[in-house]
């Protein structure tokens, strides 16, 4: 018997027919005889919402505020999960991300993970119950609500399965797994059934949107296999592992894209002491970050 955790993203949560597909799969995945914990997303574009609304109702939003009210969003579809895990005729319950164990910094919207004390969802697993987890939030050393930023519930998945030792960390999505290159824009780019650590951090460092690069940094440092999948169909997925080496390895293994790139060329420019660090003191001022410089 196995311990799973698996995550589900916004989109695979996004309405009540999805919601009751992730239930028919979790069930699936426990009668065949593997203990899961569930770790959720806010449904759809319900964060971006939230926020939306926040915007009309002041130009002043505390960060501590924010938080407060950016994780309803995780405790509504942890609660609709749970309940069509119950129609499962599993034995459910859902936890807050603070109830869960996560304790973060006071670094609100963007906390960091100090500690994880998961004993409610290790004691909910022993008396047979399949939890259910509102990613993308802790609690502070001062006891506040806090989020973990973008990318949130896929550090919460991650961490979670560090913590109870588990033996996967699936992350469902609405691809079918990690391609050599994006298939919207190249529709010959094959799924990669393996991939490094190295370079899915190197994809997500680069544009790659399957996988947050926080998330993959945390699984390769506490030795986390990642199995990314689609909530849609059984297809077999990419696990993203510790490197291999082979005999005949590929040189490169995947390709990523970034339109919010540019490339800008400087001419003509004096080769005198200091100008060049006028010119990079004022892209630091603007807020725009050099990838490389030729």
């Amino acid at each position: 018997m196995a311990l799973v955790v698996q995550k589900y993203g916004g989109t695979s949560v996004g309405d009540a027919e999805r919601i009751r597909a992730v239930a028919e799969h979790v069930a699936r995945t426990v009668r065949g005889g593997d203990q899961v914990v569930v770790v959720v997303s806010a449904m759809g574009k319900s964060t971006d919402d939230l926020l939306r609304l926040a915007d009309e109702v002041s130009s002043v939003k505390p960060k501590r505020e924010l938080d407060m009210l950016l994780t309803a969003g995780e405790r509504i579809s942890m609660s609709l999960v749970s309940m069509a895990l119950a129609g499962q005729g599993l034995k459910t319950a859902s936890f807050t991300g603070s109830q869960a164990g996560i304790i973060t910094d006071t670094d609100h919207t963007r906390a960091k993970i100090l500690e994880m004390r998961p004993e409610r969802i290790e004691e909910a697993l022993r008396d047979g119950y399949t939890p259910v987890v509102a990613g993308f939030q802790g609690v502070s050393t001062d006891r506040d609500i806090t989020t973990l930023g973008r990318g949130g519930s896929d550090v919460t998945a991650v961490a979670l399965a560090a913590a109870l030792k588990a033996d996967v960390c699936e992350i469902y999505t609405d691809v079918t797994g990690v391609y050599s290159a994006d298939p919207r824009v190249v529709p010959q780019a094959r799924r990669l059934a393996k991939i490094s650590f190295d370079e899915m951090m190197e994809m997500a460092a680069t544009g790659g949107r399957v996988l947050m690069l926080r998330s993959v940094e945390f699984a390769r440092r506490h030795g986390v296999p990642l199995h990314v999948r689609s909530s849609f169909t059984w297809e077999p997925g990419t696990w993203v592992v510790e490197e291999e080496v082979s005999m005949e390895e590929a040189v490169v293994s995947a390709v990523t894209d970034d339109t919010s790139e540019a490339k800008i060329t400087v001419a003509n420019v004096p080769d005198r002491p200091g100008l060049a660090a006028r010119l990079f003191r004022e892209l630091a001022d603007k807020g725009i970050n050099l990838d490389m410089i030729v």
